[in-house]
């Protein structure tokens, strides 16, 4: 394995060396707590503020609205648990979607052990929320509407402002799940009426760890995790303080660069999903084919397995997934997939390929030249390719 080919940007990115750089001195030369008052510790709490300022002029929030906690799960169990029980005098009814992030799904179905009911809209073919579905859905005691910025998986932008516009008229809070959006597509939360984001900083080439809850001051929450004053004493534990640097310059390169970042991905991107599909017939493009992340490519194969498929991809040194890491583990097919209607079979032959700028034009032909491969050679083993060979003669 000559070089490696690092295509699961949605798993995680590696620190961009610039944000290595400007967090090196707070783990040992500004070792300060920013929370104490002497003037060593000073300056940890004005980096700290420093990135809040800069990660909320990001997505046009104010300073006090950014909170930060350990990642885009943390977040999402934040902004639907502590809203679920805040607005409980109200009503008990949470809708959400059928292709959310587990880090929401599984904490909607903790609500829903504990007194809350919770309605899943669908979604269409690409992969788009059912808008009449949503409005359908919304009832006097419904208190939360949840739905994700755009898939990790298959990577379709959802119409957020017309999500928040249906929240903002019903009275109902509107979260999302910006995650895999942070950072690669423009994110304005006063225009497109989002009261509460989730956001982390491994996934636009900051650190692990560290992620974001934007909460509008309007808002009257309680606290998350109890034992401090930190965050406005919403969020206590001592704060992440070289992780927050990272977050916030991670942050400023993603704003300098994230016009000519999508232009350039989206052409490598196109050039990947053309040769997949024009080269490998009985494969398929999952999530919407224009309004897509810039770096987003998932297709499924029929008669294989992905699994088998990203072995012998590693074995190649391409890095690839076949969805979401947090469920890579699982032998169950994708509910992202399922939801879009692909059958069991098919959603188990998928295969997600996440660019980033690093990646060049020979690299995506040499990907390419390597599914190829491997699907013709996973095929040639496969008893259902071989019946369905028959069933054409």
């Amino acid at each position: 394995m000559s070089k490696l080919i690092y295509l699961d940007n949605a798993a995680t990115t590696k620190v961009h060396p610039k944000v290595l750089e400007a967090m090196l001195p707070y783990f040992s030369e500004e070792y300060g707590n920013p929370s104490s008052i002497y003037s060593f510790a000073g300056k940890s709490k004005k980096a700290v503020e420093d990135a809040r300022e800069t990660i909320a002029k990001f997505i046009g929030a104010k300073t006090n609205e950014i909170y930060f906690t350990g990642g885009g799960s943390e977040s999402d169990n934040w902004a639907l648990k502590a809203t679920a029980y805040a607005k409980k005098d109200k009503g008990n009814h949470i809708i959400t979607s059928a292709i959310e992030h587990h880090a929401v799904l599984h904490t909607c179905e903790y609500l829903e052990k504990n007194g809350f009911e919770v309605t899943y809209v669908g979604v269409d073919e690409n992969g788009v929320i059912k808008l009449d579905e949503l409005k359908a859905a919304i009832r006097p005691t419904t208190t939360i509407i949840s739905v994700m910025f755009a898939n990790n998986e298959i990577g379709t932008i959802e119409p957020i402002k017309e999500i928040g516009e249906i929240a903002k008229e019903n009275d109902i809070v509107f979260h999302t799940d910006a995650v895999q959006a942070y950072g690669h597509i423009p994110i304005d939360v006063e225009e497109l009426h989002i009261d509460m984001l989730s956001a982390s900083g491994h996934k636009i080439y900051g650190p692990k760890g560290i992620g974001i809850m934007y909460l509008r001051n309007s808002l009257k929450l309680g606290a998350f995790i109890h034992g401090g004053a930190q965050e406005r004493s919403r969020r206590a534990g001592t704060h992440n303080v070289p992780g927050i640097v990272g977050f916030g310059k991670a942050t400023e390169l993603a704003k300098e660069t994230m016009e000519e970042r999508a232009a350039y991905e989206i052409k490598l991107r196109d050039r990947l999903i053309d040769g997949i599909l024009e080269q490998i017939p009985h494969s398929r493009l999952n999530g919407h084919p224009t309004d897509r992340l810039p770096n987003n490519v998932n297709i499924s194969f029929e008669f294989i397995e992905g699994e088998s498929m990203l072995i012998l991809l590693d074995q190649k040194g391409v890095c690839a997934s076949s969805g979401s890491a947090c469920t890579s583990g699982s032998l169950d097919p994708s509910h992202v997939l399922l939801a879009i209607g692909l059958p069991h079979e098919k959603a188990h032959g998928s295969l997600r390929l996440t660019l980033s700028e690093e990646i060049t034009e020979e690299d995506v032909d040499f990907v390419i030249e390597q599914v190829k491969a491997n699907v013709e050679r996973l095929r040639s083993m496969s008893p259902l390719y071989e019946d369905f060979l028959k069933s054409q003669k």
